[in-house]
């Protein structure tokens, strides 16, 4: 396979257990915490970031020391696109390896951190604009571990996920995210996983090892996203068709916008807003992620 082909192949791809941990059998109603708990956004690029020491893994296993240490991980992945709403509910996720052409080494990797029944459930009961099905055959994609296997390295926190319904407008999606605040009360770190820059289809293969390489519109519409965000003018990231021919390029599909909607939506009136690993990456897509708190 030629480099310019394994390259594409690595970014795009296709769309003996332990004793479950005390504190993954939790009762539901977990306590409030003094804080709230900071809520990421995380432009998590190619998988090979999962297995992979660069600038972008280091500063994920830098997070761990900036907050305090949740009682549960929910991630909200831009690829568990479904039907409806749905929240993973079984005590250990699998380790879903949702795509093809990459190295053994990544296939290799098996995350085993437990999940949280209870918690699952508790959170389907946040949730009342939507009928939340407990779901028991996804696990954890690889929007999910491979970020939280460079926070988390010891798999000693319960991770959960909760699936994007794609029938419903960015404003519902907004919207549902706020139903989850509670959550940030009782030491949750909730986490969306996608990329505000992506559009696969205009990747400068050619240009990936490039640092810092993006287009145009692409570092235009980054720099949007980011002052709209900082001017706290959710609105218009919401209606982000409006923005115009930029961002039609910038989110050809939504599944990878979507995330951060659902970071914004759990905004409170005294987060701090910060970015990090702000950079563009092949022209078309950026790793620019986001912290509330």
């Amino acid at each position: 396979m030629e480099r310019k082909d394994f390259l594409k192949s690595m970014l795009l791809g296709t769309v003996g257990m332990t004793t479950l941990p005390a504190f993954a059998k939790m009762a539901a109603n977990l306590e409030e915490k003094e804080h709230l708990m900071p809520v990421l956004f995380i432009g998590h690029g190619s998988p090979m970031n999962g297995i992979e020491d660069n600038e972008f893994s280091r500063r994920w296993k830098a997070m761990a020391k900036e907050i305090p240490t949740p009682t549960a991980v929910l991630v909200v992945s831009a690829h568990w696109f479904t039907k409806g709403t749905r929240v993973t509910a079984m005590d250990f996720p699998r380790t879903i390896h949702d795509f093809g052409g990459f190295p053994k080494a990544l296939f290799d990797v098996q995350y085993k951190a437990p999940g949280n029944p209870a918690l699952a459930k508790e959170t389907a009961s946040l949730l009342h604009s939507a009928h939340v099905e407990l779901d028991h055959d996804w696990g954890l994609d690889h929007g999910t571990w491979t970020i939280i296997r460079h926070i988390y390295p010891n798999a000693n926190i319960p991770v959960l996920q909760l699936s994007i319904d794609y029938s419903k407008d960015p404003q519902y999606h907004y919207d549902l995210a706020r139903e989850l605040y509670a959550l940030r009360k009782k030491g949750v770190l909730i986490v969306g996983s996608g990329n505000m820059v992506h559009n696969l289809g205009m990747v400068a293969w050619d240009k990936l090892q490039e640092p810092e390489y993006g287009y145009d519109w692409a570092l235009h519409m980054n720099d949007t996203f980011k002052k709209l965000i900082k001017a706290g003018d959710f609105k218009s990231l919401i209606k982000y068709e409006s923005l115009g021919r930029e961002a039609k390029l910038a989110i050809p599909t939504p599944e990878h916008y979507l995330p951060l909607l659902y970071t914004l939506g759990l905004k409170g009136p005294k987060d701090d807003v910060s970015f990090f690993n702000d950079k563009a990456v092949g022209g078309s897509l950026t790793m620019t992620s986001l912290k509330l708190g």
